[in-house]
């Protein structure tokens, strides 16, 4: 048993039983919290908004997100030759805050809050395929992705019955709200598929309203390169300027459009002990120790953790503009150092944040490092800053 307690399990007649029965039942004693079911046909719909997005620029910033990609993530026959059906489960992140101290810190998106999802959910769907094939006592062709493949998790979650599109683009449940990770299994087993749920988010637009960026553009549709959990992890270059104030303490990914949404008020906990805080997670970051961490250092204090995907160059860059966002004169000696850091990019944004913090000590740093900054995009922050 993977969950804590009693798992209530759907009483079935023995002579009812159905190969669907058996995958159903096996996912929940396995620990996914929901299990749904579809077919292996194309994902026509999904494919041509898909598309879309990429050609009106909308996923701009993500060089893997290409065309090519989503016409295989669509069409899982192609994947797999032989599929059927694809078995969608999804795995609850919710888990309870703890009390932080006094020190400066940054917020971390709380679905790094504990391991590495993607291994998590990997090793268990692994368990589950080989366990599953001894159950039905044949051998299944299968293919497995947790967010690491061509497959439009999403798309597969809501024909599956998993969940609805809410309008910030997540799927969102009825039990668990939007606090889920998805995970899908596409397979030659021939199951009878679930119907999609008929819910929507109606008139509500408290996620678009809420989002400090204007990245939720339209209802289910992100611009990607407004989005603080890019700019934050998957971006790799500058975070442009006009968005650094909007994108306040948060150092690692954003929730703030989950936060505000009613569907998520009532949402279940999490009873994944991978998945909690603690030992193993960090549901905030205290900022000014990270900006002299070594290589060795971040890939150690971070190995199981998603927040390793930033990189620590990317990080250092997101904490200087949280630096710059708190507004805490404490941080200054530190961002005076980061402008004499070996990256750029670094430098760069250490500028920002001490300009936006101010003070005579913050603008003598700025002087000083003008005087001997050799690098042209980091001396047009130092010039900026001082005028901040």
């Amino acid at each position: 048993m993977w969950h804590n307690g009693t798992i209530m399990l759907p009483k079935i007649k023995p002579e009812s039983i159905t190969t669907r029965d058996v995958v159903k039942a096996y996912a929940l004693e396995m620990g996914f919290d929901l299990v749904g079911i579809t077919s292996a046909k194309p994902f026509t719909e999904t494919e041509e908004i898909a598309l879309q997005r990429v050609r009106d620029g909308l996923m701009d910033g993500l060089p893997w997100y290409h065309e090519a990609r989503v016409i295989r993530g669509c069409r899982p026959q192609e994947i797999l030759p032989g599929a059927r059906s694809i078995i969608a489960v999804a795995m609850s992140y919710m888990t309870d805050d703890t009390d932080q101290d006094d020190a400066l810190r940054g917020k971390v998106g709380r679905y790094a809050w504990g391991h590495d999802y993607h291994k998590v959910m990997e090793n268990r769907l692994r368990i589950f395929v080989r366990g599953l094939s001894e159950r039905l006592s044949q051998t299944i062709q299968t293919k497995i992705y947790v967010d690491t493949g061509p497959m439009l998790d999403r798309a597969v979650a809501e024909r599956a019955g998993i969940g609805w599109y809410g309008k910030n683009t997540n799927i969102l449940t009825s039990s668990h709200g939007s606090w889920v990770f998805l995970g899908q299994i596409i397979t030659d087993l021939e199951l009878e598929p679930d119907k999609p749920i008929k819910k929507t988010c109606g008139q509500c637009t408290l996620c678009i309203e809420q989002c400090p960026t204007g990245a939720i553009v339209a209802p289910y549709v992100i611009d990607n390169t407004k989005c603080i959990s890019y700019l934050t992890i998957e971006c790799r270059g500058p975070i442009p300027r006009n968005l650094r104030p909007l994108v306040g303490d948060w150092v690692f990914g954003c929730d703030i459009c989950q936060d505000v949404c009613p569907v998520n008020r009532k949402a279940q906990p999490s009873s994944e002990p991978a998945f909690q805080t603690g030992e193993h997670g960090f549901n905030s970051l205290e900022l000014l120790p990270l900006l002299t961490m070594t290589e060795d250092e971040f890939m150690e204090t971070f190995r199981n953790s998603p927040i390793r995907r930033a990189k620590r160059v990317g990080m250092l860059r997101n904490v200087c503009v949280a630096l710059g966002n708190i507004g805490d004169p404490e941080a200054v000696p530190a961002l005076t150092d980061a402008l004499h850091h070996d990256e750029p990019l670094v430098r760069g944004h250490a500028a920002w944040g001490l300009g936006k913090i101010g003070g005579p000590n913050a603008k003598n740093a700025l002087k000083q490092a003008l005087d001997t900054e050799n690098d042209e995009s980091v001396r047009e922050e130092l010039v900026l800053a001082l005028d901040l």
